[in-house]
């Protein structure tokens, strides 16, 4: 327990240095992206899927709920950064893709995080950065069971 109390202080740090440091609205000024937070992370979301994804997959993947990420496709729909192709399971719903555009785009962003992130800890040895990676994807996918449970228990 005094492990997680170590740790809890220092990611809300990190978050805010993060955020207040700008980092993602000058990402998305280089990658050449108007778009608020949100619709920042629908595109991603979308873009980083293996798949077109229906909005209800977008919202749990976002941990919010779909009538917020319904108004965010369609900003994103209307500057033509994702279109609407048809479910072939399911003819009255949707999928939600990125554009060509939408990809380039987001891919312009995610480069400039990288690169601003390879920056950072470029100077760490090796091994301290393999484990980093392996700790955060162990930390995204334990917190991440975590929350769908007690999303589970509270339904």
């Amino acid at each position: 327990m005094d492990d997680v109390r170590e740790v809890l202080p220092h990611l809300a740090q990190l978050s805010n240095a993060i955020n207040r440091g700008r980092l993602t609205e000058q990402a998305m000024d280089r990658a050449g992206l108007a778009l608020d937070r949100p619709a920042m992370t629908v595109l991603l979301s979308v873009h980083l899927a293996d798949r077109p994804l229906r909005i209800g997959e977008i919202a749990e993947r976002m941990q919010v709920v779909g009538p917020h990420v319904t108004r965010q496709v369609q900003e994103l729909e209307r500057r033509g950064l994702v279109r609407r192709i048809a479910d072939p399971h399911d003819r009255r719903a949707s999928l939600i893709e990125p554009t060509e555009e939408g990809a380039a785009a987001t891919d312009r962003y995610t480069t400039t995080l990288m690169g601003w992130f390879t920056e950072a800890i470029g100077h760490w040895p090796e091994q301290d950065r393999a484990d980093l990676g392996r700790l955060l994807r162990r930390l995204v996918t334990d917190v991440s069971a975590r929350l769908t449970a007690l999303d589970a228990d509270e339904g």
